[in-house]
């Protein structure tokens, strides 16, 4: 089933989840008629090859132009025949953007998809996805907009404050030209006493602008700390999360309208300061509050813009290799990658090239011995607008890469006692620039990066990524894995599923992780606050066998990447399932009734089994020699299934395999899987390859509860 039809028959509530994926960047009429060819591409590799990107949007944008031709309904081809005009010039401004965009929808369907068939959510994707963050930003939206009306109306205020000292200094002006004779008659005297009470109001009014704008710097203080910075600890810790397998991440640009409004109030109460210091140039007077204040309050607005645009550089897209797009924070030595920053404040028109500079390991901890590299090619790029459609300030590095320094300061480098994959780096990011008499120096960082010289590391790099940013929040822990901390089976079976959803396209349900739990632990799982070591999930192997878990796990990821994708999707594969429930579940099944499940004993490696009546009229189990990568490439699993053959005491050749568990006829669960193409070579007839076992009807006697095995051949 497509993945598009499966969306149709979710609840409404999974429903509007996929709904909040789509706006004008890719409308979902755009999915719902293409939905066959946009699952039909890699748009996770299209998304870092701009080539490729190219190719598939043309392609996308000709399916389109025809759907528009033959619609029928005249509403829905004029609506057609707008987005495509709005996304053909999005598509040739930015095809490698239009392909990200692509790509996160899908996996992000993928990811909803797979949280219903769980039915409950994890705690961290509860965490992300709560009712409270929904009103807390809604609170904010209010209170960014009552202050911005404040600062607005102190505008009028302050020009108000301006008419008064005008009207002031012009009767004073006009009453100090008159001639000094008549300074004694009584409409002088009224004159005085009216330019009094002037002076009188004015001071009233000097004091009370005054003191609304220190109750605005005030209010904008308490956003900034009370709201502001933790929103954006919110969206870095949704970032980690994302990083490693979780929800969409969102947001930033509701992060970017806070910030810039923010900045924008400020700006505006500093130019109005800036107003109240030339007022007190033309008048002034004894105990006159701007003098006593204003000093004061122009220093508090220049504090809080410095912090303001410094919080505001983030890092939007974390280091990554493009080719590996699902495992960012891994680096191989040698291999290009790439990472993009962003300013959240729109400054104002500068005059003056912002350029970013890229530093790697700096600040590492002290005593901390470890492997030394350094950034291989251009290290400094200027920030753009040009390059965000959004309009702020971002640079993107595509074409970094490390080398490492083989010798410091003649001296041969030797690796620390800490392992490869276990061994943090940072790059930081760094900028200064000055804005309107105030300098401000930027800095920012990654989150820790793994680096790897060799792609066998690669399994071992990603737990290592997994594990720190599953457990703590902190952006520069780099010696986190001196004394890792654990984690709850709660937290790893959430990150666990993501990893299926994200590399496989759906993920696990709570019996497969349960099985999982089963197999780490050594104990059935019955509580999620089970306490799992670092040790545990990737470095001890399991018991009877020379691999980790993770090491395991990863080998069924791959396998069913690049040899089961269509038959795990299709929900095909029962795939983790103890061996006494696999006997439980076919037991009282008809004979030749089978199911799939992945291999505890080899890494990568899927296997069959299924009901047989023995002579007695007991169920007897029976499963195949597991299936690995290596024969998988020569011949596709749901080939294997269909042309499967056993040989019984030189009996004709029989496939024993009927019912996909629990009754799907097997023709019906794979014939579209089934390549029927045959090799035709002329003129020789064709021919195909047979997988065959050879059964014993008596097996040598074994104590092992284990079904047995039956060899296969090709």
């Amino acid at each position: 089933m497509s993945q598009w039809k499966q969306i149709q028959q979710l609840q409404i509530k999974y429903q509007e989840q996929v709904g909040y994926l789509y706006d004008d960047n890719f409308p979902m009429d755009i999915r719902q008629v293409l939905s066959n060819y946009i699952e039909s591409q890699d748009w996770d590799t299209a998304a870092n090859h701009e080539s490729m990107a190219t190719v598939l949007l043309s392609n996308l944008l000709s399916q389109l132009d025809r759907q528009c031709s033959q619609e029928q309904n005249f509403l829905q081809r004029h609506n057609l025949k707008f987005i495509y005009q709005q996304l053909q010039t999005k598509c040739k401004a930015s095809p490698l953007l239009m392909a990200g965009v692509i790509s996160s929808c899908l996996r992000e369907e993928r990811r909803i998809i797979s949280t219903a068939s769980i039915q409950e959510q994890g705690p961290l994707e509860k965490s992300m996805q709560n009712s409270v963050a929904f009103e807390r930003q809604k609170n904010m939206d209010n209170r960014v907009a009552v202050i911005r009306s404040s600062v607005q109306m102190m505008d009028q205020a302050v020009k108000y404050l301006e008419d008064m000292q005008d009207d002031f200094d012009f009767r004073y002006k006009t009453l100090q030209s008159r001639d000094p004779v008549d300074r004694n008659t009584a409409v002088m005297k009224q004159e005085v006493t009216r330019l009094q009470e002037m002076l009188n109001n004015l001071d009233f009014k000097r004091k009370e602008n005054l003191s609304k704008m220190s109750d605005v710097i005030k209010e904008i203080d308490a956003l900034i700390v009370s709201q502001l910075n933790p929103e954006l600890m919110e969206w870095k810790r949704r970032q980690q999360i994302n990083c490693i397998g979780g929800p969409l991440l969102t947001g930033l640009d509701q992060l970017q309208n806070w910030f810039t409004l923010t900045a924008q109030s400020l700006f505006q109460m500093k130019r109005q300061l800036d107003k109240l210091g030339e007022l007190i140039l033309k008048v002034t007077y004894e105990s006159d509050p701007i003098p006593l204040q204003r000093p004061q309050m122009e220093e508090q607005v220049k504090y809080l813009i410095y912090h303001l645009i410094k919080s505001s550089f983030v890092v939007e897209k974390q280091p990554c290799m493009p080719t590996h797009p699902q495992k960012p924070l891994i680096i191989k030595t040698g291999v290009q990658f790439t990472t993009k920053v962003r300013l959240l404040v729109k400054l104002p028109e500068v005059d003056y090239q912002l350029k970013v500079k890229t530093i790697f390991d700096k600040d590492l901890p002290p005593g901390r011995v470890n492997r030394q590299f350094f950034i291989l090619t251009t290290t400094t790029k200027v920030m753009d607008v040009e390059e965000s459609s959004n309009g702020c300030l971002s640079v993107e590095f595509r074409h970094l890469q490390l080398k490492e320094k083989k010798y410091v300061n003649g001296t041969k480098v030797n690796e620390g006692p800490v392992s490869v994959t276990e061994e943090l780096h940072s790059l930081s990011f760094e900028a200064q620039f000055n804005i309107q008499g105030i300098n401000i120096d930027l800095e920012t960082c990654s989150f820790p990066l793994v680096v790897i010289s060799n792609v066998s590391q690669l399994p071992g790099g990603w737990a290592s990524v997994m594990w720190y940013n599953l457990l703590t929040d902190e952006p520069r822990n780099l010696g986190f894995f001196a004394s890792p901390q654990r984690a709850s089976w709660g937290q790893l079976s959430e990150v666990l599923s993501w990893q299926f959803s994200t590399f496989a396209g759906r993920g696990l349900n709570r019996e497969q992780l349960c099985m999982l739990g089963e197999k780490l632990l050594g104990q059935q799982v019955s509580q999620n606050e089970c306490q799992v070591s670092w040790s545990k999930f990737c470095k001890e192997n399991i018991h009877g066998k020379n691999f980790s878990f993770w090491m395991w796990l990863d080998s069924i990821l791959e396998l069913i990447k690049k040899h089961l994708l269509p038959i795990w999707n299709d929900n095909c594969i029962m795939g983790f399932v103890s061996k006494e429930t696999e006997r439980a579940r076919l037991k009282d099944k008809e004979p030749g009734t089978f199911l799939l499940r992945f291999s505890e004993s080899h890494l990568g490696g899927i296997t069959f089994t299924w009901v047989e009546q023995s002579d007695s009229g007991e169920a007897k189990f029976i499963s195949v020699e597991p299936y690995t990568k290596s024969r998988l490439s020569a011949l596709p699993f749901a080939d294997i299934i269909r042309d499967y053959k056993v040989i019984t005491d030189g009996e004709v050749p029989e496939n024993p395999l009927k019912f996909l568990y629990p009754d799907i006829p097997k023709d019906e669960a794979f014939g579209r899987l089934y390549n029927s193409q045959q090799n035709k070579v002329f003129p020789y007839i064709p021919s195909m390859l047979i997988p065959i076992s050879t059964l014993q009807t008596t097996p040598p006697p074994c104590s092992s509860p284990e079904p047995p095995h039956v060899p296969w051949d090709v």
